[in-house]
């Protein structure tokens, strides 16, 4: 992604790297942004479920990236260790990872690619080579993954499309690069279509404000920040043509688990006839989970509601989290709901756009015979 960052050298950065000379993961810090850019490095086990425990890194894709590697550190700090303690060891860091966060389901699929990596035939060093090839496949797979579903996505952008909606972030800072909601947007753009993209601040975290509107203001491309309860106002006005959102998981009949709110958004789309897309990697679809009844629903810290990230003006370079609501208020802050799959008129993959009826269309997609 481009970064144009005030005290940073301008170029293009991905949200996570290995640093092989260092045998460190480097991660864009997203807790400051946009406000500050900085770098977060990972070094240990513990630094990794930090980071994605505190939303250092966000967004499923990225969180499944990060736990991979999160196993290969792990592995590190066992590798003088005999090999029954190894493997031991390794499963205790899937087993602190998975407890980091509960709704991306992209954190259990990698975890598990990557626990079926250990061989207790091979030495440490083998195995530490090995799952460190194996997470630099999912982050490549990942990247190829995202570039094929902008491709893909452009395609619904027609010379009458002239504004989409996203909401959250589902672009390159919750991948590795590129997004998957955002990627359609960024290879429109690209192919010189012109639109303007609706981004609701998405509270609490205000993702879509912070994270979103920066990516989008770096690539160039127009966009607006809006209210979260503006949304209504303008599916209603006819002013959007189109809405793209992220998910952190896919069950098999097709619900999606995605930010609080999307659910909200899929109904008035519903109600308005406006189209709604959902755009994921195949990391995402969950097929051990029938129905969204089933997913679990993370509930986050109450301070996320009542305070928020801001500085004094442009020129402050001290965020701060500060009140803005009666702090002797008890409240709920649940950080996803589920849009079933009837209010989803299509989700765009790397292999194409499934439509209706989603639940066959999944089904085929991971069983093609």
């Amino acid at each position: 992604m481009k970064v144009q960052q005030k005290n940073t050298k301008a170029g293009d950065y991905p949200s996570l790297w290995w640093d092989e000379e260092r045998k460190i993961i480097k991660v864009i810090d997203q807790r400051r942004l946009p406000f500050l850019f900085e770098i977060f490095e990972a070094r240990t086990l513990n630094e990794v479920a930090f980071a994605i425990k505190e939303m250092v890194v966000r967004g499923a894709p990225l969180i499944g990236i990060t736990a991979a590697f999160g196993m290969v550190l792990a592995a590190q700090q066992s590798a003088n260790t005999s090999r029954e303690v190894f493997v031991k060891k390794l499963k205790e860091a899937k087993n602190i990872l998975l407890k980091t966060r509960p709704t991306a389901v992209d954190l259990f699929n990698n975890l598990e690619i990557m626990q079926k990596t250990i061989d207790v035939n091979r030495t440490n060093r083998e195995n530490i080579q090995q799952l460190k090839l194996q997470a630099k496949k999912l982050l490549e797979a990942t990247l190829s993954e995202c570039k094929k579903i902008g491709e893909v996505g452009a395609e619904l952008f027609t010379l009458k499309t002239k504004s989409v909606l996203t909401y959250c972030n589902a672009g390159a800072l919750a991948t590795v690069d590129y997004g998957t909601a955002l990627a359609p947007i960024r290879e429109a753009h690209k192919r010189g279509k012109r639109f303007t993209v609706f981004v609701p601040e998405t509270r609490p975290r205000l993702q879509g404000g912070r994270l979103t509107a920066w990516e989008l203001a770096n690539e160039g491309i127009d966009h607006l920040i809006i209210t979260d309860n503006a949304i209504g106002h303008y599916l209603k006005k006819g002013v959007i043509d189109l809405v793209i959102v992220g998910a952190d998981r896919i069950t098999v009949n097709g619900d999606v688990a995605n930010k609080i709110g999307t659910y909200t958004i899929s109904v008035l789309c519903k109600e308005h006839h406006v189209p709604f897309f959902v755009a994921a990697p195949l990391s995402t679809f969950d097929l051990q989970t029938k129905k969204g009844e089933e997913i679990i629903i993370e509930e986050r810290s109450e301070e996320e509601v009542r305070t928020v990230l801001c500085v004094e003006s442009s020129k402050d370079q001290k965020p701060k989290r500060r009140l803005i609501h009666n702090p002797n208020s008890p409240n709920k802050n649940p950080a996803f709901d589920v849009t079933p799959a009837e209010n989803i008129t299509g989700i765009i993959t790397a292999k194409g756009i499934l439509r209706q009826p989603l639940k066959k269309k999944i089904a085929k997609l991971f069983n093609p015979q």
